[in-house]
């Protein structure tokens, strides 16, 4: 049986703490640090022990992660967790040996098999003997790298794999951890949830669960700044629609259009362009009947790719990037170009292919429309690749290589995807 006793006693040492607080299990007191004037402690009586942790105060009341209105509920939260940790620690320790979530619930209305690791985008064919009158250099890379390019859709299949966007939660009323099926003990934070699929499960459980979040669109309520890959599980689809239908749309109407992508649009309307797919989704009408200017669906398009969480050519690949834009030889850059790829997730990859193809098909009107390969660099180089926590002279520097790379993309979009 838990007393709680509080009171706030000043400037007083730990032995007379402990003294004030036997007298009851459960009892605590706030007490100023005696060799650190300005802080405080939690002295809390447990297990006939007394117990200190240091008190914080940030608008709300904590000594660990949680976070709580009151002190009252601060020391509830915490005897009820101290209890639970020591009367079943070792059933806690043994919680995620037999968990029930690959038999039923989650995994059983999700057939997909899990991955355990992000498949290569770009699957290396067998090598064999080359087609006649195709050269092969020493390391035979270049002539898979062409025989690549003559596969089929089919042959491209991938698996979508999707870590879960755990968030910690609290819940109200009693409820059941979705991974180990044991009760989540606790006032508030019991537990986390995932953000895109809603999964819930222990803290600690959520460290076991595999990357196989099917998102929900009831969770996923936004196109624009969206994670690429939770938005075209959530919809199902190989590309963001926003791609698939701007990218239309802008062919549809021609690609002879002077300066397309170079030239803005009125900021207003491609912010427009932007609220009709958050709100419609694929149902967002971007048609000339609307939005008569074809700049504004290119600005749309491009606002999009800036937007992403995670750049279409994501933090971890940049690296390999920016070292492939800098090999002289043509041969070897286009290797390591290819090697990028394959750092790429899926859904990226897929994006990034499906992109530098209607690129491509834009440079072969450069006649008209004056974009060729240089041209696009410029302008997409810094939409697509963003550097990750660099100081802003090297990211400065680092611009001229982004505009290679895509240059480098679109030029040999046939070879690379």
């Amino acid at each position: 049986m838990f007393c709680l006793l509080p009171r706030y006693h000043g400037m007083v040492s730990r032995d007379e703490a402990d003294q004030l607080l036997s007298v009851a299990e459960g009892s605590y007191l706030i007490r100023e640090s005696q060799r650190q004037p300005g802080t405080y402690t939690l002295a809390l009586r447990f297990g006939n022990q007394t117990k200190n942790f240091r008190l914080y105060h940030d608008g709300k009341h904590f000594v660990g992660e949680k976070r709580f209105e009151s002190i009252h509920d601060l020391v509830t939260d915490g005897l009820i967790t101290l209890y639970i940790e020591t009367k079943a620690a070792e059933y806690i320790a043994k919680m995620t040996i037999n968990p029930i979530y690959e038999h039923i619930g989650y995994t059983t209305l999700n057939k997909e098999p899990t991955l355990k690791k992000h498949l290569p985008v770009c699957q290396e064919v067998p090598d064999g003997p080359a087609p006649r009158g195709e050269r092969v250099d020493e390391e035979k890379g270049l002539t898979s790298l062409v025989r690549r390019a003559t596969l089929k859709d089919k042959d491209h299949a991938t698996k979508y794999e999707k870590v879960h966007n755990f968030k910690v939660h609290t819940f109200r009323g009693p409820h059941w951890c979705e991974y180990c099926a044991n009760f989540m003990w606790g006032l508030i934070a019991q537990g986390v949830k995932c953000a895109d699929c809603g999964l819930n499960v222990h803290k600690q459980c959520s460290k076991m669960v595999p990357n196989d979040c099917k998102p929900d669109l009831k969770h996923v309520k936004k196109v624009y700044s969206c994670d690429l890959t939770t938005l075209v599980k959530a919809h199902n689809s190989k590309r963001p629609m926003v791609v698939d239908m701007c990218i239309q749309e802008i062919e549809s109407r021609g690609i002879q259009s002077e300066g397309l992508y170079r030239i803005s649009g009125f900021s207003d309307l491609i912010e427009d362009v932007k609220l009709a797919f958050d709100r419609d989704g694929e149902k967002a009408d971007i048609s000339v009947n609307v939005y008569e200017d074809i700049n504004i669906i290119t600005g749309a398009l491009k606002l999009y790719f800036r937007d992403l969480p995670i750049p279409l050519i994501t933090y971890d690949a940049y690296p390999r990037f920016m070292e492939a834009a800098k090999i002289t030889d043509p041969d070897k850059r286009l290797e390591a170009h290819h090697e990028g790829l394959k750092l790429l997730p899926p859904a990226h990859c897929e994006t990034l292919c499906y992109l530098m193809a209607h690129l491509k098909r834009v440079t072969q009107n450069d006649k008209d429309n004056l974009m060729n390969a240089e041209n696009l660099g410029i302008v997409f180089g810094p939409t697509l690749m963003r550097a990750p926590d660099l100081d802003a002279m090297t990211a400065l520097n680092d611009i001229r290589y982004q505009r290679q790379v895509v240059e480098t993309l679109i030029k040999n979009e046939d070879i690379l995807f």
